[in-house]
């Protein structure tokens, strides 16, 4: 379902975000991308008063329905004796302040080349070990009632796959100088910031064959 009307309805939306920005410097003679920033731009009180209320409405829908769901999980499962789903929500928002995701928002090209590129390769990096042990080494077949089992098969040291792990990190660890580079911690050569630009794939890319070869055999 999603692989069939997630990318038709993300395009969608990515084109209206492209052509209003695109408007507003017609419009108002500068590119305005924050929502925030474009609604102040309105001079009627009940359009401006609705399309807050709106965004407001969005934002807490999107966070309660979907962004909170997944961290208050995995807190939970971190501790299930002290932490319930709702506590992991409690703390999901606290981290969610402390990191201040406003700065992150301020500037567009910082957003994008800074954050989304850096998150991108940790999830590159995820998804190749996730991939090449379900659909190459597993062959899409799990034995549902040994993911739970100490001793079961998945188990590996503690719950934990030492050799994903260690595709986890060599799926990044090479995007790291460009990292640094575009963050202006250090000065990079032009091959490691061409190798960020393509973070997510050199991580997915990395990850996948260094696990495929980790666990041959295994």
């Amino acid at each position: 379902g999603q692989a069939l009307g997630l990318p038709a309805t993300m395009g969608l939306f990515s084109f209206i975000g492209v052509a209003v920005t695109s408007a507003t410097v017609v419009i108002y003679g500068e590119s305005i991308w924050d929502p925030v920033v474009l609604i102040a731009k309105f001079k009627n009180p009940v359009v401006l008063a609705v399309a807050l209320v709106s965004l407001c409405i969005a934002t807490l829908a999107t966070n309660i329905a979907a962004n909170v769901v997944s961290p208050a999980n995995d807190l939970a499962h971190l501790w299930p004796k002290r932490i319930s789903f709702r506590t992991g929500g409690y703390i999901t928002g606290v981290i969610g302040i402390l990191m201040q995701p406003w700065k992150l928002v301020a500037d567009p090209s910082g957003y994008i080349f800074k954050w989304l590129v850096a998150y991108s390769s940790l999830l590159g990096s995820i998804g190749g070990v996730l991939i090449c042990d379900y659909y190459v080494l597993r062959r899409a077949v799990l034995h549902v009632p040994e993911l739970y089992d100490p001793r079961g098969r998945y188990w590996y040291s503690g719950g934990f796959n030492p050799r994903a792990l260690a595709a986890l990190v060599i799926g990044i660890v090479p995007l790291v100088p460009g990292f640094l580079g575009a963050v202006g911690l250090a000065a990079v050569g032009p091959f490691w910031t061409t190798l960020y630009s393509y973070a997510w794939f050199v991580s997915f890319a990395l990850s996948f064959a260094s696990y495929w070869v980790l666990m041959r055999g295994k």
